[in-house]
């Protein structure tokens, strides 16, 4: 890794600056409630049984864009490089890279001696052919944006990779975090455009991580068993089971009957119905500023939300507050953008939208919603203003954003109706064929602040993320910008601008930043919170062999 590289600086620095964000764990219980600190001895064996909100939708996590099947697809697959407990890249495929002076080359030196799960050895062919087979046209990957400014992408013999760039890249190195795919298996369907035909897509994954699948069964689970031959040692916990149980509520049932050994809280549980000495024998509580922010978002191919009027006074008639408080218990801070407050491509100078009926009701009538009807609902062209608003079946705090709009919106003069679907049949249906007129979702932030793949006009294909619509040039040329410099101070410049932009245009209604309220069993020990979360390095957890519970080989 060469120190002298300005993006490994810009990479650097951001993990220095998010250090402040760190996360805490709840030992009020005492010490052996808080795994993270004992000194157990290491042991190998158990399995782990964690949930998933919704059903994975593929096996191939380069295809994908929903966390059910990246929290599966990251055990099973590896990048060149991932990043540490503080935020900082490091080595995974690769163990070094160096750029040249003119950020324009970049080398890694493969780590020798990996292997995939079916015997074949890892080699720089398979880091050339993801690369060919994320960017084909005929494969169906929303991350094709991270590899538009690449010129080539050669192997030196099996564990040398050189990738040329167009321009400097701020993403260069991160963007090989990406799973890297098995050519030998892959091949011949990606370049006949099957790979969603393929049967590592649904029933034999093959990786290099440190997971090998064994079975799913669609609806219910998936299983993996710890691969012995990873090349960092085998993980302590022998399985993990993901049962998919669509509602949080259920989940929380099960996670007290301890039918799950870790749960992401709602709000609510976490303050209020886990403040009791069993549960916290039982549980290890941790809580951190999470990078994703929840957000109302509008189909901007229907006219009445192409209006900008039409969105800014739907962020002036939703009282953000009532949200945070109502919703998620003040364990949350008020959204403006897309970067989270604290982190260093944010900007609080950008236009805001105070609760305000009277400037929300001005605005409607700007748009030419004047009249009302005999039930009070705003009329334009002889048709009443009421819409429908999706969400994710299970997750009951969007349920709740849902119905809080719904009763704003109403005393604004407007009607919203309220569908929860199955997230498979959601996103399948619905956000990718754009058959929808209004959404409560969420979208993950990352570490880089780059967002080319949500909000570039050019991103509006069924399998990529711009899923509103969002069209608008100077947008555009703030991301382009921001990700082709790799000076730190110029790319804030760049994202600066681009908040001004979208808190201008709201294409969507950001609401807030809310708090990840993890929780693990407290017989699993070597857990370290830190700016990463908790899960970084989740091979280096383990159950003393006193505590285990299950037999697994």
């Amino acid at each position: 890794m060469s120190p002298r590289s300005p993006v490994t600086r810009v990479v650097a620095l951001a993990a220095l600056l998010a250090v402040a964000a760190a996360c805490t764990v709840d030992t009020d219980s005492g010490m052996d409630q808080a795994p993270l600190l004992t000194a157990a001895q290491p042991a190998y064996g158990d399995t782990y049984i964690d949930s998933l909100l919704g059903d994975i939708s593929s096996l191939i996590p380069t295809i994908t864009s929903d966390g059910s099947s990246h929290a599966v697809g990251n055990l099973i697959y590896s990048g060149l490089v991932r990043y540490d407990k503080n935020l900082s890249p490091e080595g995974d495929l690769a163990e070094s890279w160096t750029f040249s002076p003119d950020c324009r080359r970049l080398t890694f030196r493969l780590r020798p001696g990996v292997t995939w799960h079916d015997g074949q050895p890892f080699t720089a062919d398979d880091v050339v052919f993801t690369w060919k087979a994320i960017v084909d046209s005929k494969t169906p990957s929303p991350y094709k944006a991270d590899y538009l400014d690449v010129e080539r992408v050669e192997a030196e013999g099996p564990g040398v990779v050189h990738v040329d760039y167009r321009q400097p890249y701020a993403k260069a190195l991160t963007s090989w975090s990406t799973w890297i795919l098995p050519r030998h298996l892959l091949e011949p369907f990606v370049r006949e455009g099957r790979i969603r035909e393929a049967p590592q897509n649904w029933n034999a994954p093959v990786g290099t991580g440190p997971y090998r699948f064994v079975s799913r069964k669609a609806g219910e689970r998936v299983v993996l068993v710890a691969n012995p031959g990873y090349w960092e040692g085998r993980p302590h916990l022998s399985r993990v089971v993901y049962r998919v149980i669509p509602s949080q509520a259920t989940t929380f049932l099960e996670l007290k009957a301890k039918g799950v050994d870790s749960a992401a809280l709602t709000a609510l549980q976490y303050k209020r119905q886990t403040d009791y000495p069993a549960f916290k024998r039982a549980y290890a509580k941790f809580h951190y500023p999470s990078n994703a922010y929840t957000y109302f978002g509008f189909n901007l191919k229907d006219p009445r939300f192409a209006d900008r009027r039409v969105r800014q006074a739907f962020a002036h008639a939703i009282n953000k507050r009532e949200l945070i408080d109502g919703v998620i218990l003040g364990m949350g801070r008020e959204a403006t953008g897309p970067y989270k407050p604290g982190t260093w491509a944010y900007t609080d100078r950008v236009k805001t939208y105070p609760y305000d009926m009277d400037r929300a009701r001005a605005l409607l009538a700007e748009a030419g919603w004047r009249e009302r009807n005999a039930d009070g609902l705003l009329v334009k062209d002889g048709k009443p203003f009421t819409f429908e608003i999706l969400t994710n079946q299970g997750n009951d705090e969007r349920k709740k954003i849902a119905e809080i709009l719904q009763s704003q919106l109403r005393e604004l003069g407007v009607g919203a109706e309220i569908r929860i679907l199955e997230w498979a049949a959601l996103l399948k249906e619905h956000i990718r064929k754009r058959r929808f007129e209004a959404i409560v979702l969420g979208w993950g932030t990352g570490v880089d602040p780059d967002q080319f793949v949500i909000w570039h006009s050019s991103q509006q294909s069924p399998e990529q993320m711009n899923h509103i619509g969002y069209s608008n040039p100077a947008a555009d040329a703030a991301l382009e910008q921001g990700r082709s410099a790799c000076v730190q101070a110029e790319r804030v410049k760049h994202y600066h601008r681009l908040q001004e932009i979208l808190a201008e245009d709201q294409p969507i209604v950001f609401l807030y930043f809310r708090e990840a309220l993890p929780v693990v069993s407290s017989r699993i020990h070597g857990i370290q919170p830190g700016p990463n979360g908790i899960n970084f390095n989740f091979t280096k957890w383990f159950v003393p062999r006193q505590l285990q519970r299950y037999t697994a080989g």
